[in-house]
């Protein structure tokens, strides 16, 4: 497992766009979301014990957000021919375990998980209602193996500054999990394979 950290896209970048199947087919555009008050991006899969170990928090999130206006999408990105536990089958099973009430998407070129610069899993990415970058980093301070269970403390400050009209939290951390697993040659330049540590 190497631990790899977000590359941190520049804030007001505009969300770059998508269209990708979810496990049954079904196309989602980012165009699908104008007009909510924010969208969060997360590239994620499965496998992946970083994303285990948030994966339950994360379901709350969307769960807490989408009320409030906030649209949230996953990504999974990773080569399912090397690591077929992510394979949209595979997704769809873990989409209801977790109670993933999101789309959650295939990405089988890896093209959109380049244009956002994302590196690892999970990777998250909050934009505002003109898909503007307000948010990218960790959900919070907890990792897999340790003590403490996550609350998405950083994330859920992000959205609610979002929400109230006040600027971006000054403080924006990287999030630290799986590199994305590129298919052979794939791989882009920001990739770094030894991570960080």
């Amino acid at each position: 497992m190497v631990k790899t950290a977000s590359t941190m896209m520049p804030l007001g970048t505009e969300a770059p766009d998508f269209r990708l199947p979810d496990y049954d087919g079904k196309v989602v555009a980012r165009d699908d979301f104008r007009g909510k008050k924010g969208l969060l991006v997360v590239f994620m899969c499965n496998h992946c014990p970083f994303v285990k170990h948030v994966a339950a928090e994360l379901a709350k999130i969307a769960d807490e957000y989408q009320p409030k206006g906030i649209a949230v999408v996953g990504i999974n990105s990773n080569d399912v021919s090397a690591y077929p536990d992510d394979s949209p089958e595979k997704m769809k099973e873990e989409a209801a375990r977790q109670g993933y009430h999101f789309p959650y998407l295939y990405d089988e070129t890896q093209e959109v998980a380049k244009a956002y610069g994302a590196a690892c899993t999970p990777d998250f990415f909050l934009f505002d209602d003109q898909f503007r970058l307000f948010y990218r980093g960790q959900m919070d301070d907890t990792r897999p193996g340790g003590d403490a269970q996550p609350t998405g403390a950083d994330l859920r400050a992000a959205l609610d500054a979002l929400l109230n009209g006040e600027p971006p939290p000054e403080v924006q951390k990287p999030s630290i999990g799986c590199n994305i697993k590129w298919k052979p040659g794939n791989e882009p330049a920001y990739f770094n394979p030894a991570g960080i540590g």
